[in-house]
């Protein structure tokens, strides 16, 4: 990547320059993508205040049951109506999001930290150690995530937990194949050359300079992970391994409301699913806008 920065302090006088790390990330979040990239992270910031804001905003408790409400149309009362057992759609859609957001925030998070450890080091030691992990990380493909996830809750029973372990060790070789790659590519740059000769050690170079000026790549993928994330662990949950009535998730909602498309009721199946839909399109578009900044800049 060719974004640029000032020399550094001591380095000898020529155009040794590096990127502008952390400070490239904010400028690749501004304004300027366009609509679309725009759309998107409005769609992701009212999703993040909606998740907040559920015990505000939710007009009812997600859980209450009220059998004679049983798939009630849309009103005044009930914005989106009911699904079959009486509960108010809207309410658990709000509180949906929680659950919805938590589990991939905690996959990418989880699967970000690893991936970026793991995929560093391979790049900066080399030699054996670039072998052995790299392979192991190979390794770590032949597992599906949806798999690995079924069987931890076979042992462990269902729940949100098992299910995100199994995410995030799946997505940990995907993050860190990513990052051995552009790290090798940072690695070799004059710079990191620079700060050797003058003695810095291996750790605070890749603390100080290598990992702020590789994460703006980071994030643009984490920002795709977080979406695919968000879906896996819908599946699970609309396949009943995940989170479990009557708690409020929008994977199982939409399994909920099945039933209630034969009785002609759609929005109790719908609604969770337009959710999923929009957020899941909206993580991807603001990974690919900043994937698509960053490759712009680096061939300036």
């Amino acid at each position: 990547m060719t974004l640029t920065a000032p020399p550094a302090a001591g380095a000898p006088g020529d155009a040794l320059r590096r990127r502008p790390g952390l400070r490239g990330l904010r400028r690749l979040t501004a304004l300027g993508q366009g609509p679309l990239f725009t759309a998107a992270l409005t769609v992701l910031a009212l999703l993040v205040l909606v998740a907040l804001l559920a015990p505000v905003l939710a007009p009812y408790d997600p859980e209450a049951v009220d059998l004679s409400a049983s798939l009630a149309g849309t009103s005044g009362d009930h914005l989106l109506g009911t699904d079959q057992s009486g509960r108010d759609i809207l309410s658990r859609l709000l509180h949906g999001a929680r659950t919805g957001l938590l589990g991939p925030l905690l996959v990418v998070g989880v699967s970000t930290l690893l991936g970026t450890l793991l995929g560093v080091v391979a790049a900066w030691r080399g030699g054996w150690t670039d072998t052995v992990l790299s392979r192991s990380m190979d390794l770590a493909f032949a597992i599906p995530g949806l798999l690995l996830a079924i069987l931890l809750v076979a042992v462990t029973g269902p729940g949100m937990t098992a299910p995100v372990i199994a995410m995030a060790v799946a997505y940990t070789p995907y993050v860190g194949r990513l990052v051995r790659g552009i790290a090798r590519q940072e690695k070799a740059r004059p710079y990191i050359e620079s700060y050797r000769v003058q003695g810095w050690s291996g750790w605070t170079i890749c603390l100080r300079h290598l990992l702020p000026n590789i994460a703006p790549t980071v994030f643009a993928q984490s920002a795709m992970n977080f979406g695919y994330a968000l879906m896996d662990l819908a599946a699970l949950s609309f396949l009943g391994f995940g989170v479990q009535p009557p708690t409020a998730d929008w994977g199982a909602m939409i399994n909920e409301g099945q039933a209630a498309i034969q009785q002609g009721a759609m929005l109790p199946a719908l609604a969770p699913s337009v959710c999923i839909v929009l957020a899941v399109v909206a993580f991807g578009v603001v990974g690919e806008g900043l994937a698509d900044r960053i490759a712009r800049r680096e061939e300036r």
